[in-house]
Protein backbone atom coordinates (compact mmCIF):
# COMPACT_ATOMS: atom_id res chain seq x y z
CA UNK A 1 0.00 0.00 0.00
CA UNK A 2 1.25 3.46 -0.81
CA UNK A 3 1.59 6.13 1.73
CA UNK A 4 0.42 9.57 0.95
CA UNK A 5 0.81 12.94 2.81
CA UNK A 6 -1.86 13.32 5.74
CA UNK A 7 -2.04 9.27 6.01
CA UNK A 8 1.69 8.68 7.65
CA UNK A 9 3.32 10.10 4.84
CA UNK A 10 4.80 13.32 3.76
CA UNK A 11 5.17 15.45 0.79
CA UNK A 12 8.18 13.37 -0.53
CA UNK A 13 5.89 10.25 -0.05
CA UNK A 14 3.67 12.31 -2.83
CA UNK A 15 6.01 13.05 -5.47
CA UNK A 16 7.19 9.19 -5.69
CA UNK A 17 3.73 8.25 -5.78
CA UNK A 18 3.52 10.79 -8.90
CA UNK A 19 5.87 9.25 -10.29
CA UNK A 20 5.14 5.95 -9.81
CA UNK A 21 1.97 6.83 -11.46
CA UNK A 22 3.05 8.22 -14.54
CA UNK A 23 6.16 6.13 -15.19
CA UNK A 24 5.51 2.78 -14.18
CA UNK A 25 9.08 1.25 -14.78
CA UNK A 26 10.84 4.16 -13.31
CA UNK A 27 11.91 2.96 -9.75
CA UNK A 28 11.96 6.26 -7.93
CA UNK A 29 13.19 5.10 -4.44
CA UNK A 30 16.46 7.32 -4.17
CA UNK A 31 13.98 10.24 -4.85
CA UNK A 32 12.16 9.08 -0.81
CA UNK A 33 15.81 9.15 0.33
CA UNK A 34 17.39 12.01 -1.06
CA UNK A 35 14.38 14.39 -1.18
CA UNK A 36 14.02 13.86 2.68
CA UNK A 37 17.73 14.25 3.02
CA UNK A 38 17.40 17.48 1.38
CA UNK A 39 14.28 18.75 2.80
CA UNK A 40 16.10 18.24 6.15
CA UNK A 41 19.16 19.60 5.22
CA UNK A 42 17.34 23.06 4.44
CA UNK A 43 14.72 22.76 6.96
CA UNK A 44 17.11 22.74 9.71
CA UNK A 45 19.92 24.89 7.22
CA UNK A 46 16.69 27.73 7.61
CA UNK A 47 16.18 27.07 11.27
CA UNK A 48 19.97 27.80 12.31
CA UNK A 49 20.42 30.98 9.85
CA UNK A 50 17.34 32.71 11.93
CA UNK A 51 18.86 31.95 15.38
CA UNK A 52 22.52 33.25 13.38
CA UNK A 53 20.84 36.64 12.94
CA UNK A 54 20.87 37.09 16.74
CA UNK A 55 24.56 37.63 16.66
CA UNK A 56 24.27 39.39 12.93
CA UNK A 57 25.45 36.67 11.46
CA UNK A 58 24.62 34.07 8.22
CA UNK A 59 25.14 30.41 8.19
CA UNK A 60 28.21 31.44 5.74
CA UNK A 61 29.90 33.85 8.18
CA UNK A 62 29.48 31.31 11.10
CA UNK A 63 30.92 28.88 9.26
CA UNK A 64 34.14 31.03 8.94
CA UNK A 65 34.05 31.46 12.99
CA UNK A 66 33.28 28.24 13.51
CA UNK A 67 36.35 26.97 11.23
CA UNK A 68 38.95 28.96 13.45
CA UNK A 69 37.68 28.14 16.61
CA UNK A 70 37.45 24.34 16.32
CA UNK A 71 41.13 24.80 14.84
CA UNK A 72 42.28 25.47 18.71
CA UNK A 73 44.26 28.15 20.53
CA UNK A 74 45.72 30.31 18.99
CA UNK A 75 42.46 30.21 16.39
CA UNK A 76 44.39 31.90 13.40
CA UNK A 77 44.58 29.84 10.25
CA UNK A 78 45.72 30.88 6.13
CA UNK A 79 42.96 32.28 4.18
CA UNK A 80 43.90 29.57 1.55
CA UNK A 81 43.71 26.74 4.45
CA UNK A 82 39.94 28.33 5.30
CA UNK A 83 38.72 28.24 1.63
CA UNK A 84 40.12 24.53 1.17
CA UNK A 85 38.02 23.97 4.43
CA UNK A 86 34.80 25.63 3.74
CA UNK A 87 34.84 24.58 0.12
CA UNK A 88 34.86 28.43 -1.06
CA UNK A 89 36.42 30.47 -3.74
CA UNK A 90 39.25 33.29 -2.90
CA UNK A 91 36.80 35.69 -3.79
CA UNK A 92 34.03 34.25 -1.16
CA UNK A 93 36.30 33.70 1.71
CA UNK A 94 37.49 37.75 1.08
CA UNK A 95 33.86 38.57 1.54
CA UNK A 96 32.96 36.56 4.31
CA UNK A 97 35.78 38.05 6.12
CA UNK A 98 35.67 41.86 5.49
CA UNK A 99 31.85 41.38 6.92
CA UNK A 100 33.50 39.67 9.92
CA UNK A 101 36.46 41.87 10.41
CA UNK A 102 34.01 44.99 10.33
CA UNK A 103 32.44 43.44 13.09
CA UNK A 104 34.76 42.83 14.82
CA UNK A 105 35.01 39.36 14.86
CA UNK A 106 38.17 38.40 12.83
CA UNK A 107 41.04 40.76 12.58
CA UNK A 108 43.95 40.51 9.46
CA UNK A 109 47.55 40.19 10.40
CA UNK A 110 50.78 39.36 8.85
CA UNK A 111 51.79 35.77 9.09
CA UNK A 112 55.03 35.33 11.56
CA UNK A 113 56.41 32.78 9.16
CA UNK A 114 55.84 34.20 5.90
CA UNK A 115 55.43 37.86 5.32
CA UNK A 116 53.83 37.57 2.23
CA UNK A 117 50.90 36.09 3.55
CA UNK A 118 48.24 36.79 6.11
CA UNK A 119 46.19 34.80 8.84
CA UNK A 120 42.96 35.33 9.95
CA UNK A 121 42.73 35.51 13.84
CA UNK A 122 39.21 34.97 15.63
CA UNK A 123 39.22 37.74 18.23
CA UNK A 124 37.57 36.98 21.67
CA UNK A 125 34.37 38.97 20.66
CA UNK A 126 34.14 36.03 17.54
CA UNK A 127 35.03 33.48 20.15
CA UNK A 128 32.13 33.76 22.05
CA UNK A 129 29.51 34.34 19.17
CA UNK A 130 31.13 31.27 17.24
CA UNK A 131 30.97 29.58 20.81
CA UNK A 132 26.76 30.92 21.30
CA UNK A 133 26.14 29.87 17.57
CA UNK A 134 27.32 26.84 17.60
CA UNK A 135 25.59 25.95 20.99
CA UNK A 136 22.49 27.49 19.47
CA UNK A 137 22.56 25.08 16.50
CA UNK A 138 23.53 22.21 18.20
CA UNK A 139 20.04 22.91 19.86
CA UNK A 140 18.12 23.15 16.71
CA UNK A 141 20.19 19.28 15.65
CA UNK A 142 19.42 17.74 19.20
CA UNK A 143 15.81 19.01 19.05
CA UNK A 144 15.29 17.37 15.69
CA UNK A 145 16.83 13.90 16.58
CA UNK A 146 15.46 13.96 19.52
CA UNK A 147 12.45 12.20 17.29
CA UNK A 148 14.55 9.40 16.80
CA UNK A 149 16.00 6.43 20.36
CA UNK A 150 19.59 6.79 20.52
CA UNK A 151 20.02 3.76 18.78
CA UNK A 152 18.32 4.82 15.71
CA UNK A 153 20.34 7.90 15.70
CA UNK A 154 23.98 6.45 15.86
CA UNK A 155 22.33 3.77 12.92
CA UNK A 156 21.15 7.09 11.04
CA UNK A 157 24.98 8.47 11.56
CA UNK A 158 26.23 5.71 10.12
CA UNK A 159 24.61 5.02 7.47
CA UNK A 160 24.75 8.60 6.29
CA UNK A 161 28.73 8.57 6.52
CA UNK A 162 28.41 5.09 4.30
CA UNK A 163 26.56 7.12 1.70
CA UNK A 164 28.59 10.21 1.66
CA UNK A 165 31.73 8.20 1.40
CA UNK A 166 30.51 6.84 -1.64
CA UNK A 167 29.47 10.46 -3.11
CA UNK A 168 32.86 12.47 -2.14
CA UNK A 169 35.61 12.04 -4.89
CA UNK A 170 38.74 10.01 -3.13
CA UNK A 171 41.22 12.07 -0.84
Amino acid sequence: MSRTQGSDGDAVDVIVEQWRRERPGMHPEPMAVFGRIYRLARLVGDAQEQLYQRWGIGRGEFDVLATLRRSGPPYALAPKAMTGALMLTSGGMTGRLDRLERAGLVRRAPDPDDRRSLRIILTEQGRQVAEEAADAGLTVQRQLLDALPAADQARLGDLLRTLLAAAEPPH
